[in-house]
């Protein structure tokens, strides 16, 4: 019995010592790895190594300056230069040589450097007045707008809805003009993802995709589907001629005051993707229509300029 209790003993002394002298590897190795380390981080790079790469970095920036020198360094000009698309620029530049360089900028922010619907991306700022949906920015099929209210008949057609502050503006700027003697009825309005495949299928189908292209959103580049967009006309004359009615141009002077902007105006058809429409409105709110009325340019152009990216 006393010899199995040294044997066991002796044993214990034997596992003490192995975890003694790991204990020790450990400590040691720790140690070395730490001391290799420190020295790797505290000692100096060597004075070629130092010199090459200094001169990398002055080639770069030396290659970067002649890159802004060919815009005539409008990066400094501009607060919505974007320096990711700088490459895009000098490329839209060399097919472009007769705009200016402002005019650069802001055509690539828009995405013009691309043919329509390349390049698309899903449209950001889901819910708000400011949303952009067009030829470059698309909402996905299972999109609805929150806070759809249909619009008072005596506005619109039946069954004509608009996002609640947008139907609220609507009807009050509605309201109004009939006060002054001018007649607005919203004839469309929301649509639906799949309302907007049987449309655009049925243009595509009477005229041809080109054509259809130049007057119809392809489904989800509508933005009928934000539920912040109406077309008016007065109930006399067909919707295609609301530039001709005394409707319009009440519509011209008072309609930013309302929150809304002629989406598709005359002469912007590069910017918008689309021909002019008259009977085309699009609430972004008060502040923003202000501004795009009083800087006569189009939502994209506000986008590109404001940095929403």
């Amino acid at each position: 019995m006393a010899k199995v209790k040294k044997k066991k003993l002796k044993i214990k002394w034997k596992n003490f010592i192995i975890f003694i002298i790991i204990v020790f590897l450990l400590c040691f190795l720790l140690i070395k790895g730490t001391t290799t380390i420190y020295k790797f981080i505290t000692t100096p790079k060597p004075e070629k190594e130092i010199k090459e790469e200094k001169k990398k970095e002055e080639k770069k920036d030396k290659d970067l300056d002649s890159e802004y020198k060919k815009l005539d360094y409008i990066n400094k000009q501009i607060d919505y230069f974007r320096e990711e698309n700088l490459q895009r620029y000098l490329k839209y530049k060399e097919s472009n040589s007769k705009l200016d360089n402002k005019q650069i900028v802001i055509d690539v922010n828009i995405g013009l450097d691309y043919p329509y619907y390349e390049n698309a991306k899903e449209s950001k700022h889901l819910n708000k007045d400011y949303i952009l949906v067009n030829k470059y920015n698309y909402l996905t099929k299972d999109y609805v707008p929150n806070n759809l209210e249909t619009i008072s008949t005596t506005y619109a057609r039946s069954g004509m809805k608009l996002v609640k502050d947008a139907k609220e503006a609507y009807e009050e700027m509605a309201k109004d003009a009939k006060k002054e003697g001018y007649t607005l009825i919203a004839m469309s309005s929301y649509r639906s993802y799949t309302y907007q495949v049987d449309l655009y299928n049925r243009y595509v189908k009477k005229d041809g995709k080109k054509a259809a292209d130049t007057y119809s959103g392809r489904p989800g580049y509508s933005e009928h589907q934000t539920g912040l967009a109406i077309d008016v006309y007065n109930g006399a004359y067909d919707y295609t001629n609301f530039g001709k009615t005394k409707e319009f141009l009440w519509m011209q002077k008072n309609a930013h005051k309302y929150g809304f902007i002629l989406r598709f105006p005359e002469g912007k058809e590069k910017e918008t993707g689309y021909q002019y429409e008259s009977w085309h409105y699009r609430y972004v709110g008060k502040k923003i229509a202000k501004e795009i009325y009083e800087n006569d340019i189009t939502l994209e152009e506000y986008h590109a300029t404001h940095n929403i990216k």
